[in-house]
């Protein structure tokens, strides 16, 4: 082996490689190529031992200095040359995160998808069909109740009403709405009605491809961005009919809720951001601007806007929906999902938008179940075992909404168990995020653009970019392998529970299962009040936020966890606690 690195290295010198060992068939020694690069001493090692926590003694620090430059040095010329070597934005890792461990399986047996019926009241005021169900706006456009146009037209209005408060749109696509949705009337007139979602305008976090349409992943170096082609996802939802309205916001190259256009705020609480990263989602469904929006989420960003802004995300198992054509933050935690305003709605545009595109690597094919018959007033609950952590419940971020949503499950018929999880340091996985990240933003970091983005407090991108240069890849590698150690620990906490119920903040639930891919559906469950505002950024003295007295009502959410590819079940039960939090229609004021 260290012949093989030895050889490898010898072509990666910026001085001549050495002779030919004299000796006929002698191997280069590992070690013995020309130096490369600046001169390492001893108090170089020394400051490093800092950076990633260890400590070698004086004996190890002179000899990892001596030849440094000789044995180690070389396999940086991919970045510092003379031999460059640019890798294009389309080219994945070769290691590929597959959640499904060796020797088991997952999701269901077969594909069966049934919606179920709906009642339709009378059709009310513009604003009752901008806060409408997918489900209703699909039904009544199928019955020619309305058109496509109308409700465009509808959602279009609101949008530039209302994005002047909100911040919430990036560009709006009002010529290109008008004309998909005069199209889909047409076709629906012809009699070529493709679904649910033909004629239903929808929303895009700016990092997904639309072609000929600004794709600006909410960065100023990125703001003149027009892609040539449209993401999978888009394809798709062109393909189902559905209206793209706007291209809505997310925090810069996907962190929190500030992108270049300013902070993307709450509807329900106008002195707060929307949470991010999937900002505008979050805040264009609260404020009914849209009738679903497409999100990912990494870390939190379907989970945490979800949460804030009152609305129902859906990220689904990764590797069930095609990241193609999408901004990519970390490879093997980027997850592209739905945010609606009603559980149902999810499953509608989920269906639309999953299954492999033989580009994504990772996007697998995978059977998807659910039947909302299943969700009947006399249906068995019984048999669905729904878990949940003690520990996770007792402390903040848990309130009292969710230690309600607990017994509600409860007494809704749902088997309730408790589970428990290892105190393990979890947050070590991120080591893997930072990397992936960093790696993707290479270029942009190294060539100082990144100096550019909006925000450049210490908790953003750029700043964490910079670091990420100084991890540890032995310890990335041993991430990796804590990476299994836990999903062998969520394949036997799913032995015991069909389903886990958790409050949507919590640090160790975000980590956990954003790492292992796990599916998780976040819905309104109730209200809380609030004393002051909140944030995704870490508090700055210099700028406080906002107090209120008296305290500010706003709605709070829950989640629920499923098993991997098990959406359906999520759903199913998702629909049932929504019904019964009876919290789902109440609307922001000031956008009703």
């Amino acid at each position: 082996m260290g012949a093989a690195l030895a050889a490898k290295t010898a072509g990666a010198k910026q001085t001549p490689a050495p002779q030919t060992p004299a000796t006929p068939g002698a191997p280069p020694a590992f070690g013995t190529s020309a130096p490369v690069g600046p001169v390492v001493s001893v108090d170089t090692f020394r400051e490093a031992e800092k950076l990633v926590q260890i400590e070698m003694t004086p004996h190890d620090l002179t000899q990892a200095a001596s030849n440094w430059q000789q044995s180690m040095a070389a396999v940086y010329e991919r970045r510092t040359g003379p031999r460059k070597l640019a890798i294009e934005d389309t080219i994945p890792p070769a290691t590929v995160w597959n959640p499904t461990l060796p020797g088991t399986t997952s999701g269901p047996a077969t594909n069966h998808f049934d919606p179920g019926p709906i009642m339709l009241g009378g059709i009310g005021k513009d604003e009752d069909l901008a806060f409408a169900s997918v489900f209703e706006l699909a039904t009544r456009i199928r019955t020619k109740q309305i058109t496509s146009e109308q409700l465009t037209k509808i959602y279009i209005d609101r949008l530039k009403k209302y994005d002047p408060q909100l911040h919430c749109v990036i560009t709006l696509t009002e010529e290109h709405a008008l004309k998909q949705a005069r199209q889909a009337d047409a076709e629906i007139a012809a009699g070529k009605y493709r679904g649910p979602l033909h004629g239903i305008p929808w929303g895009a976090k700016d990092l997904l491809d639309t072609a000929g349409i600004p794709t600006t992943w909410g960065a100023e170096p990125y703001r003149n961005r027009i892609p040539v082609e449209d993401a999978t996802v888009t394809k798709r939802l062109n393909e189902a009919g559905a209206v793209l309205v706007a291209k809505l916001s997310l925090g810069a190259l996907a962190l929190n809720d500030v992108w270049f256009g300013g902070q993307t705020m709450n509807p329900w609480l106008l002195e707060e951001g929307s949470s991010g990263s999937s900002a505008g989602p979050g805040s264009a469904v609260a404020a009914g601007l849209v009738a679903f929006a497409i999100g990912s989420e990494t870390q939190g960003s379907i989970v945490s806007p979800s949460m804030r802004c009152g609305v129902t995300g859906l990220r689904p198992t990764y590797g069930r929906v095609p990241r193609t054509g999408a901004m990519t933050l970390s490879w093997t935690c980027d997850k592209l999902g739905v945010m609606a305003r009603h559980v149902e709605d999810t499953m509608l545009v989920l269906q639309a938008i999953a299954g492999p595109d033989a580009h994504d690597v990772a996007c697998v094919p995978a059977n998807l179940n659910f039947d909302a018959k299943r969700t009947a007033p006399n249906a068995d609950l019984s048999k669905y075992r729904i878990g949940y952590i003690p520990a996770w419940m007792k402390d903040a971020p848990a309130t009292d909404v969710d230690r309600a949503a607990i017994e509600t499950a409860r007494k809704l018929g749902f088997t309730v168990k408790e589970v428990s999880l290892p105190d393990w340091p979890y947050d070590s996985l991120n080591v893997i995020l930072f990397a992936e990240s960093a790696a993707a933003f290479e270029e942009l970091t190294l060539s100082h653009k990144v100096d550019e983005l909006k925000s450049q407090t210490p908790d953003s991108w750029p700043n964490t970019f910079r670091q990420s240069r100084f991890l540890s890849a032995v310890d990335f590698v041993q991430a990796d392998r804590l990476r299994r150690k836990v999903a062998l620990e969520m394949e036997r906490v799913f032995s015991e529970v069909d389903l886990l119920l958790v409050p949507s903040l919590r640090d160790e639930f975000l980590v956990i299962t954003n790492f292992t891919g796990h599916p998780s559906l976040t819905l309104r469950a109730g209200f809380v009040e609030v004393s002051e505002a909140r944030s995704d950024w870490a508090p700055d003295p210099q700028k406080p936020l906002p107090k209120f007295t008296p305290p500010r009502r706003v709605p709070h959410g829950v989640t629920l966890v499923g098993r991997l590819f098990e959406e359906g079940t999520v759903a199913e039960a998702g629909i049932l606690l929504e019904w019964a939090f009876k919290a789902a229609n109440e609307r922001p004021k000031g956008f009703s």
